[in-house]
């Protein structure tokens, strides 16, 4: 009959529930991604500048802030706000001593990460131990390329380490902060890091954020994992 109104299904009501459950939680995690972007960057000034003195007192005066490309979500590339923590050189450094130790390489290839890297300067020690390096972020939070909870923001060459993880990790936008980051951090193997962030992708919601967020304190105050 025309005009015979459609009755929905159990599951087209579940579909609806779901995806407006979704628009909810996005809409409340952005508002608050902005007002926390906008205490990071009032505090990003002041701790500039003691990083800027901190540096040239060591006898470095290259400029302080680290910008690298890195995947957003969907797999677009945004430009990646950081405090320098390594020398100007790093990744010329990197390749030296990887080529040089294999033990250390081997630790490269697996965690995608070195616990003891050469590379870091003693004030970029210091900043990293406290989390001071990621303020910066706050302003790709800001402008929407990453968010104050997510998954880590790979760099493009890591898409292959990857693999079968990567179409489940760019459903969301990378965070400053994240369940890798509270379970371990650098104490975590690049493939445990990556299954972390699948679960967090597969279970993102306004509960799981507010646990991450509230833990991340935790984990800046004692400085584990950072290293």
């Amino acid at each position: 009959m025309n005009g015979e109104v459609k009755m929905l299904t159990d599951n087209d009501t579940i579909t609806i529930f779901l995806k407006l459950k979704k628009i909810i939680y996005l809409s409340i995690k952005r508002v608050f991604d902005i007002l926390v972007s906008i205490v990071g960057l009032l505090l990003l000034m002041p701790v500039a500048l003691f990083i800027k003195i901190a540096y040239m007192l060591t006898g470095d005066f290259n400029r302080i802030f680290f910008v690298q490309e890195r995947i957003g979500k969907n797999g677009k590339l945004f430009k990646f706000y950081k405090f320098r923590s390594m020398v100007p050189n790093a990744d010329e450094i990197l390749l030296k001593h990887l080529v040089k130790d294999p033990k250390l390489a081997e630790e490269y290839r697996i965690n995608k990460k070195l616990k003891n890297d050469p590379r870091i300067t003693k004030v970029g020690g210091f900043i990293r131990r406290h989390s001071l390096d990621e303020l910066p972020q706050f302003i790709n939070v800001f402008l929407g390329d990453m968010s104050v909870i997510g998954n880590r923001p790979y760099l493009p060459r890591e898409i292959p380490d990857m693999g079968e993880y990567y179409e489940d990790i760019i459903k969301t936008r990378p965070g400053i902060t994240g369940l890798w980051q509270v379970s371990g951090r650098n104490d975590v193997s690049f493939k445990k890091r990556l299954k972390l962030e699948k679960e967090y992708s597969n279970c993102a919601g306004i509960k799981i954020d507010i646990k991450i967020f509230f833990k991340t304190f935790k984990v800046v105050i004692c400085g584990w994992g950072a290293k």
